[in-house]
Order: C-alpha cells, then structure tokens, then sequence
C-alpha cells in the first residue's frame, strides 16, 4: 500500500496552531506518524482508499474567514491528486464529521445527500460507502480520518466505526507528543526571559555555519553587541525594568532583523551575537548600523505595565556598542571549523570593544586578520 503524504510547506501551514494557549509555530516531520496511523487503520478496517485531513489554523483564528481541510496523507486509487489539496471544511460528509465532532458512517453514498461526489469525479475513484471520524488534540478538532470501499464486506459497521475512532485518538496523541516533543526541543535552544537562541545552540550553529563555507564556500558575518548604561537601568529603576528593557531589546532584534535568515542570540547579561549567513559584511554594518539606531530611538517602558505600573519612558540611556567581522574579511583560513568560530566570535567581541573605547553607542567593523595566537 502506497501511502502519499504533504509536501513540508503544506505541513508547516496546518502546523501554525494555537492548542489550549500553547503555540506551536514551527515545523515538524510527521510524515512517518501518518503513515503509521493509516497503515494500522487499513490494516483493521480494510479499505481502499483513506486520508487524514488537517484542518488550516489560519482561518480558523478568524470566526469570519472560510475553513479548509488539508489532505496530509492518503492512499488508494487518485490519492496523487488529493494529497496536498484543499477542500472547504463545510463541505461534504468529512465536513459533517469536522463540524459535527461526530463519527460518521454511510453504506450506500448514493442515498445520502451529504457525499460530495466531485472528489470522486476528480480522482477517478468510484466511491461506494464512507466512514469518518473527527481527530481532537486536547479538545480542539483539528481534523477527520476517512476510509472509503470497505473490503471483503458489503459495506462498514458500528465494529469498524469503534475501531477507526481508536486509530483516530492514536493521531491526535500522535501529533500531540511530536508537537511537544519539538516545542521542547526548541526551548531547550531558548533564553528564557529574551526568548532569543541561547549561547549554547549559538555555538552550535556557528560551529555548523563554519563547517558549511569551509566544504561549499560563501561567508558568515557575526554582530556583537552590548548594552550601554544598562547598569544605570538597574540602579535608578530595579532589575526587573531591566529585564524589560533586555525583552524590548530582543524585539527590536525580531523587528530589524526578522526578514533576514538572522539567528539572533543573547549572548549572557547584556550581551548579544547575531550570526548572518552568507551575507557580505559590509550589509552586516549596514544592518548593525539599523539597529543602533533603532535601539537610541526607542522608548521603553511606553505603556502600562501588567500590575497597572504608570509609563516609565526611558529614552536616551540605553543604547549600544556593536562590533562587526565576517569569516571571509576577517578570519585567518584555517582547516579546523571550531578555531574559525573561535577566531570569528574574537574578532567581533575585539570590535565591539572598540566600539566602546571609541565612546560607545557606534559600530565598528573589525579592521585586519584575525589569527590563532
């Protein structure tokens, strides 16, 4: 049994989804889950054709915009070219399902009114009797397993509908244990207060950079910067206008930085590193130089805090030195991808220092060849 699954941006899209306040808005592989999933539930209720639809969480957040149903898996006759489409998720006896919350099963799809017959018209699939039932994760229904053309019977049973709303529970707890199971994974590369990547995964992924223009070539530059006069922040206001300030930083970091494939980075205290792959480094200060503006223009603590704490407006005190150094200008060729990384991230700490020697709140591009000493 050939089993065709959704392509990764079909996947992603029906993955942007907010469960019982938990978002989950990065990509993950269950290509092989539902395959499983299918594989089990052919093997119980034998069918010859199947599909789990996904319903598109976008609309859904919007109570006036019309819904869709993803086919993210099926097999059988046609299932080439379902996978991947769309249907209205009103339409038809999978959108009974979806809308309903209910199972629901047909022996004979001519008597019911429901049967959306263009689907079969579409994949040239003579379709008989039906048999869906509605996925939930937590209690939100996200989706409708279907199976069409019961196998050696007439047609399907209550037997066979108690089985599928088994394998339909398993997809639910499925999808849920793969989303989590990556919203930790992701955590776990996370600074807790920024929610920027954390030094550790820093270190990894510029240790993957490195290794990346050493085999194929290209350029990685790193931003390093560090806050100016946070100290003052916490002295006059406390350390927790600090931490504040140190989360509006990080958003100006999504905001200049956000269409750019950045891995933006709190680096420890005030400290930040923003690695830009295959950028030329003269953009790399072009963008440094973006931001510190952006950051000596902001006003931060502007509105109401959470306990109705009054504005602060703190502008003109914050503001920071950044140092700029691109592997390729800067960097000493060396085979060893981990002393590039080392050298690369000294060349920027060393600009950045001398940004702040020069009277801080300015951006200076390393000057030389960093090497091995």
């Amino acid at each position: 049994m050939k089993i065709k699954v959704a392509d990764k941006s079909v996947l992603a899209r029906t993955l942007q989804r907010k469960i019982k306040e938990r978002e989950i808005d990065h990509e993950i592989d269950l290509a092989s889950v539902l395959r499983e999933i299918l594989t089990w539930a052919n093997e119980f209720v034998p069918s010859e054709s199947g599909s789990i639809l996904i319903d598109d969480p976008i609309p859904k957040m919007d109570d006036a915009a019309e819904g869709k149903l993803y086919f993210m898996a099926c097999f059988g006759t046609g299932s080439d070219k379902l996978v991947g489409t769309s249907l209205p998720d009103n339409i038809g006896i999978v959108g009974e399902t979806y809308h309903s919350g209910k199972p629901y099963f047909c022996k004979d799809v001519s008597k019911d009114d429901k049967f959306y017959s263009v689907l079969s018209e579409k994949t040239n699939f003579e379709c008989s009797s039906i048999i869906c039932v509605p996925i939930f994760i937590d209690s939100s229904i996200i989706g409708v397993l279907e199976l069409l053309n019961r196998k050696d019977t007439v047609s399907y049973d209550e037997k066979d509908l108690a089985l599928l709303e088994i394998f339909a529970g398993y997809t639910g707890t499925f999808m849920q244990n793969a989303l989590d199971a990556r919203r930790f994974e992701e955590l776990s590369k996370r600074d807790n207060l920024t929610g920027l990547y954390n030094d550790r995964y820093f270190l990894h992924r510029l240790s993957w950079e490195t290794n990346r223009v050493v085999n194929e070539g290209g350029d990685v530059a790193l931003i390093f910067y560090d806050l100016d006069s946070l100290k003052d922040v916490n002295d006059t206001y406390g350390h927790l206008v600090g931490s504040h300030v140190l989360k509006e930083i990080a958003n100006i970091n999504r905001e200049v930085f956000g269409e750019t494939d950045a891995v933006l980075t709190r680096y420890g205290g005030d400290e930040y590193i923003i690695i830009l792959p295959d950028i030329d480094v003269n953009v790399a200060v072009d963008y440094a130089e973006k931001f510190r503006k952006r950051v000596e223009s902001h006003v931060f603590l502007a509105s109401n805090g959470r306990t109705g704490a009054k504005p602060l407006n703190i502008k003109g005190v914050v503001t920071c030195s950044i140092g700029v150094a691109s592997l390729k200008k800067n960097v000493v060729k060396h085979k060893d991808p981990a002393v590039l990384s080392e050298l690369l991230i000294r060349a920027s700490d060393s600009a950045m220092y001398e940004a702040k020697g020069l009277g801080k709140n300015r951006v200076v591009l390393y000057k030389g060849k960093m090497d091995v000493s």
